[in-house]
């Protein structure tokens, strides 16, 4: 019998070619810290580029030798400041490691096994109640600083929106007007207004008034800034006799509650303040409950 032979066949496979390695995505710590900024509001890069300085001062050493230890000896440094604050620094500083790690910078990310303190949800102790909100308002005799109020109010936007809104941004509809803010997360969005509010913005439109001009100008013509947004609301509500330091965002976390509180759909609210998640906005209905199991018990 003869014997059995084999052919073998062979295939040639083309594959594809291996991505190139992320750690040249940067070079320098410095470039690291930009390419993590970019895209952000100008608001957030000067909060977190000073917190990022003021941790790298503390260590004294480039982001590829940052340890543990550490972190730890940040974070007990920064025991004399409010949590809120505390959070936020370290927030920012884990934020930079992922973001260097998830780039190829660093080979790993030690910012992982820092925990972040607990912080008190102080939401319910800025959640101004209706009459609050309008004494703000109706308080407020002159025509700029009336609609500000009232628009902050009703639209529920951020100092930032509002000090960036330009007449383009206005436009009319069938029920009135509406305005377009490009906002956090850089999302884009139109906010239905009331008639009231309408008409209060109507009242500051100048005939000379180009589509790029802020509508919220100041003396010397230019947008207001936040600054001066905080001072007009903070005078507000000293005259409407409240005692706490009002901030805008007051106006937006009222906004949010009230508009829950009259039964307008939890995605709707989502939708009108740009918040990215229904569990942001679903903080409210925590803070401001509408019932308890308190009111089953003897009393």
């Amino acid at each position: 019998m003869p014997p059995l032979t084999y052919e073998v066949v062979t295939t040639a496979v083309t594959l594809p070619l291996a991505p190139e390695p992320m750690s040249g995505q940067a070079a320098t710590d410095h470039q690291v810290l930009e390419l993590w900024l970019h895209g952000r509001s100008p608001h957030t890069i000067r909060a977190y580029r000073h917190d990022i300085r003021r941790f790298l001062a503390f260590t004294a050493l480039p982001l590829a030798a940052i340890r543990l230890s550490d972190l730890q000896a940040f974070a007990d440094s920064l025991v004399a400041l409010a949590q809120v604050s505390r959070g936020r620094r370290l927030a920012a500083v884990k934020s930079l490691l992922a973001f260097a790690h998830k780039i190829g910078y660093l080979a790993w990310n030690v910012g992982v096994a820092l925990e972040l303190p607990p912080v008190e949800d102080k939401l319910a102790q800025r959640i101004m109640t209706e009459g609050e909100v309008l004494r703000m308002i109706h308080g407020e005799k002159g025509a700029r600083n009336h609609a500000m109020l009232r628009l902050l109010y009703v639209s529920g936007v951020r100092v930032s929106e509002l000090c960036g809104l330009c007449w383009r941004h206005v436009q009319p509809n069938e029920q009135g007007g509406q305005i377009t803010v490009f906002g956090k997360g850089r999302k884009t969005r139109a906010i239905r207004l009331t008639a009231t509010a309408w008409e209060a913005l109507g009242n500051l439109r100048r005939d000379t008034a180009a589509p790029d001009d802020p509508v919220f100008r100041s003396r010397l013509g230019g947008a207001l800034d936040p600054s001066q947004v905080r001072r007009i609301v903070y005078a507000a509500a000293q005259r409407a006799g409240l005692e706490q330091k009002v901030s805008p965002h007051w106006f937006r976390h009222a906004h949010a509650s009230h508009a829950l509180d009259r039964g307008a759909p939890i995605h709707l609210v989502q939708a009108t303040l740009g918040h990215g998640s229904v569990a942001t906005t679903g903080r409210y209905l925590h803070a401001r409950p509408s019932e308890s199991s308190g009111k089953f018990l003897a009393d």
